[in-house]
């Protein structure tokens, strides 16, 4: 039942990411993003700060997650707002950048292979790594 929660939520997830695509053209225009409180979710700010109430680090919404998750791959997990498509480090505080949320998704729902010497190649299918020609080995979640 969860795998099946799982697979419709990427689908769905999958499908208003095309929807971001005017005519095939992507949709480039700024939007506004929203952070709140994982305390109090009636604070909304337009950027990164502390919550006035009680003090605690603004995070983007969850609606805002999701938006980022159909577009790019990696985020920094202390700044959300830094998102990229490589693996790497956040240029602000320098840590790893992590798979989004929906790539963390679709890793639980099926089998990924990866290369040793490329951690950025992921495929769903075994075989060879398209960079080395390195064996894929099966990622471990």
């Amino acid at each position: 039942m969860k795998k099946l929660a799982i697979l419709i939520i990427s689908a769905f997830v999958s499908f208003t990411g095309e929807a971001q695509k005017k005519g095939g053209v992507p949709d480039t225009s700024k939007h506004t993003v929203f952070y709140t409180c994982p305390m109090h979710t009636d604070v909304k700010a337009l950027k990164a700060g502390d919550c006035p109430k009680c003090g605690m680090k603004l995070q983007l919404s969850g609606k805002e997650l999701a938006k980022a998750s159909v577009i790019k791959n990696y985020t920094c997990p202390v700044h959300l707002d830094v998102v990229s498509h490589d693996p790497g480090k956040c240029p602000q505080c320098g840590k790893k950048l992590n798979l989004s949320i929906k790539e963390q998704m679709k890793a639980e729902t099926m089998k990924l292979y990866t290369c040793p010497m490329h951690p950025e190649v992921s495929l769903d299918k075994d075989g060879k790594c398209p960079k080395c020609g390195k064996a894929l080995v099966e990622k471990k979640s």
